[in-house]
């Protein structure tokens, strides 16, 4: 018999349950609102700016310029976007150490180069030529980042002095401005071909099932750690948004955009959508369902406590720097299959501005530990609009860097004053 003087097990502390098992209840549809406008009191915008820029571009220009929402201009926007896109991914996970790698843009023209001269002057296969690309990459980034990370020099002074160099080394490989043209029918499909419309429809029912399932297991692992899961309402709509933005994009991209059908016909979603659609799905999984993910945040919030906690801060930023590298060679890649070919100019001119706006204008905070890869994307979607749009419309190449300048700037702007805000508060 117990002892009524025992020591008794103090009791859990109750929780609300919104059934006899014990669940945790489910936030309704205003809670939920509510918690988000009260983010956005506090300074925590995310991609919000670049979503409503987005459509307010989109609009205005459709609006002015009608030919903007025609098929044939849609599938344009997706393939030009698609190598700076890849670029500004792999900055997003330098951006979020509180770093910077101007060098990003020749890294990519460098890969490029060392793809064209293995494929076209030494008749590699296509998948070695990539390959030795992307190790390329691997080994600038390891470069940039040991001299980052354990000689101490600052990245902006390491990645200038790079930027500076990937030039001399792209005009040491193509021998002083030559242009090496690709005929390797893979690597030109890249950003030339496009997928089967039955294929598209078929790539869409797959993303909107696996980003069904994502949300189902989210909410499910909320409940597991005694949090609210999400309403069912909420992932109907968030569901339903993908299937419908999705649908449309098939259903515009699947009608035919040739100008000369007799020459050939020109349908489809184009083949680089679901490149860059895998490296968002990789790159989110890193970072966000990975120890390597968590210690990047944890890094970019604050090195000394990470450091303190045990994280090899060096490993972490060298890291960083190898995968932007690696992306950069990707962009480089892409760039060379949409232009059939590799020249001195290759990953320079603006390059290296529209992927670092992409990351930035897309909400990837400049002063590290906040950003998402998916911000690429959406940033990488608005500075393609200004450039398509503002081209549309006869502005000249100066008014379009000018406009895209200040959105980074007002972006950047945004993000230093949602920051202090959130210190604030």
């Amino acid at each position: 018999m117990t002892s009524a003087l025992a020591p008794q097990k103090p009791e859990p502390p109750n929780r609300p349950t919104d059934s006899a098992e014990g669940r945790p209840p489910t936030a309704g549809l205003g809670d939920i609102g509510r918690g988000y406008l009260d983010q956005v009191r506090a300074g925590e915008l995310g991609a919000l700016p670049a979503v409503a820029g987005l459509v307010v571009l989109c609009v205005f220009f459709a609006l002015l310029r009608p030919v903007f929402l025609s098929n044939l201009n849609f599938a344009n926007l997706l393939t030009q976007s698609a190598g700076s896109i890849a670029i500004a991914m792999g900055l997003v996970f330098v951006l979020l150490l509180g770093e910077i790698d101007l060098s990003a843009g020749y890294a990519s023209g460098v890969c490029a180069a060392v793809l064209a001269i293995l494929l076209t002057n030494h008749g590699w296969p296509w998948y070695a030529a990539v390959a030795a690309a992307v190790l390329t990459g691997a080994v600038i980034g390891l470069l940039i980042g040991t001299l980052v990370a354990k000689v101490g020099i600052p990245s902006f002074v390491v990645t200038l002095a790079a930027f500076l160099g990937f030039q001399g080394i792209v005009l040491i490989l193509l021998k002083e401005g030559t242009n090496i043209s690709i005929k390797d029918p893979t690597i030109l499909a890249i950003a030339n071909d496009n997928l089967s419309p039955a294929l598209g429809w078929v790539l869409l029912a797959c993303c909107a099932a696996g980003y069904t399932a994502l949300q189902l297991r989210r909410s499910r692992d909320r409940r597991g750690r005694g949090l609210a899961g999400t309403p069912a309402a909420l992932l109907a709509v968030r569901t339903g948004t993908v299937v419908v933005l999705g649908g449309v994009a098939v259903y515009l991209l699947n009608q035919e955009r040739s100008r000369n059908i007799v020459i050939g016909s020109l349908t489809g979603v184009p083949l680089v959508v679901p490149v860059i659609g895998a490296l968002v799905l990789l790159g989110t999984f890193t970072l966000q369902r990975t120890g390597f993910g968590l210690h990047i945040y944890a890094v970019g919030g604050s090195a000394e406590a990470a450091r303190r906690a045990g994280i090899n801060v060096a490993f972490i930023r060298t890291a960083a720097f190898v995968i932007c590298s690696c992306l950069a060679a990707v962009g480089g890649i892409i760039a060379a299959s949409r232009g059939n070919s590799v020249d001195p100019n290759t990953g320079g001119s603006n390059v290296l501005l529209l992927a670092v706006g992409s990351a930035v204008i897309g909400g990837t905070s400049l002063f590290g530990g906040r950003g998402r890869v998916v911000d690429a994307v959406l940033g990488g979607l608005v500075v393609a609009v200004i450039q398509n749009g503002m081209g549309l419309m006869g502005y000249s190449s100066g008014v379009k860097y000018a406009v895209t300048g200040s959105v980074l700037l007002v972006a950047a702007g945004v993000d230093a004053m949602s920051r202090r805000r959130t210190a604030r508060r």
